[in-house]
């Protein structure tokens, strides 16, 4: 998927002085490569949030975006068009982590600056990396699981089962290794455990279908890396007539899991407005083309680095976190067959 977007007709000149040379970037062209289709927030919360930012920062920019639909190959190749279409700044969500490395190389080679975004870039330092806090994000959404499990008087040794991100994702990687710190605190066990290829949903479903019968009634909670996997695992307890469904997590509050939640489906998932990274992204874009150095915030796989903290959302607070804030709307969620659910929350009247 590629668009090209021409901002603003209005000029921005952004002139710093560097050992007496002036630099200045109109018209500068930036490009926002995302990895994938499998979750909707690129398309629905990601670039349009980028984009925003951008043309408030730098009217007269020009941002490209593609979409590499989970394709290493197809990323290489997005990657070398825009480098050859004169991007500046290339902003990269990686398809495998390890693959990137080189396309690091590439553009560093060319004076391109290359700002590491959610998933990191752990073989070759990027320029910059801002995302979520992906460690924090699976040992938050796993304590959250057990203490729930421990407030319902689950039993110590109880099994849950534990479905991981891709592979070839380095954020995922950090999510599971959250996630490992909760579990391996707690007085709990893990049952199985599965790297779901691409993120996609359907391979956590038929994992998910697997165990249950493998585990059964054994199964007492599911920790899940994403909103995605979650709903996988949730569709294949329900296609085995499991009930009650054991608490299952999830992270990115994709609109398909609030619903969940509000049903009493999913219990919990991670408020992480993509809104804020993309603008955090197109700031450091902006500085990049200055000539600035953009402030570190912390320093990860000795890349410079900022990283975001989310919220937990369960049944408990999801109208203080999301619909309070105005991060959704009632009547985008609250649909015919959550209506009642919304109702009983408070959500609506």
């Amino acid at each position: 998927m590629t668009s090209r977007f021409p901002l603003a007709a209005a000029s921005l000149a952004m002139t710093t002085l560097m050992g007496g040379t002036a630099l200045a970037q109109e018209a500068a062209t930036v490009a926002f490569l995302m990895p994938d289709q499998a979750s909707t927030r690129y398309e629905q919360h990601d670039f349009p949030g980028f984009k925003a930012a951008l043309e408030e920062l730098c009217p007269d920019c020009t941002v490209i975006y593609q979409n590499a639909n989970a394709d290493v190959s197809l990323q290489q190749q997005q990657f070398n068009s825009v480098i050859a279409q004169g991007a500046k700044v290339v902003v990269l969500d990686p398809v495998d982590s390890a693959a990137a490395a080189g396309l690091v190389q590439m553009a560093q080679s060319q004076d391109v600056k290359i700002i590491a975004y959610d998933r990191p870039i752990p073989d070759v330092p990027a320029d910059y990396y801002v995302s979520f806090d992906n460690k924090g994000i699976g040992q938050a959404i796993a304590q959250s699981l057990v203490d729930h499990m421990t407030a319902q008087g689950v039993e110590a040794g109880a099994g849950v089962l534990q479905i991981n991100g891709s592979p070839t994702d380095a954020a995922a990687g950090l999510i599971r290794d959250g996630i490992d710190a909760a579990l391996d605190g707690s007085e709990y066990e893990t049952l199985a455990e599965y790297d779901t290829p691409d993120w996609a949903p359907p391979k956590a479903q038929e994992f998910t279908a697997g165990q249950i019968n493998r585990f059964g009634a054994d199964i007492k909670g599911i920790v899940a890396a994403n909103d995605g996997t979650a709903g996988g695992a949730i569709a294949a307890l329900k296609a085995a007539g499991v009930d009650p469904l054991p608490p299952v997590t999830g992270n990115d509050a994709t609109i398909a899991a609030l619903q969940l939640i509000i049903a009493g489906d999913q219990y919990n998932t991670i408020s992480k407005p993509s809104e804020i990274v993309a603008r955090a992204a197109a700031e450091i874009a902006v500085a990049f083309l200055r000539g600035e150095t953009p402030e570190a915030k912390t320093t990860l796989y000795d890349t410079p680095s900022e990283l975001f903290v989310p919220a937990v959302v369960t049944r408990e607070n999801i109208k203080s976190e999301i619909f309070d804030k105005g991060i959704q709307t009632p009547e985008e969620i609250c649909t015919a067959d959550y209506a009642e659910a919304c109702r009983e929350l408070g959500i609506v009247q």
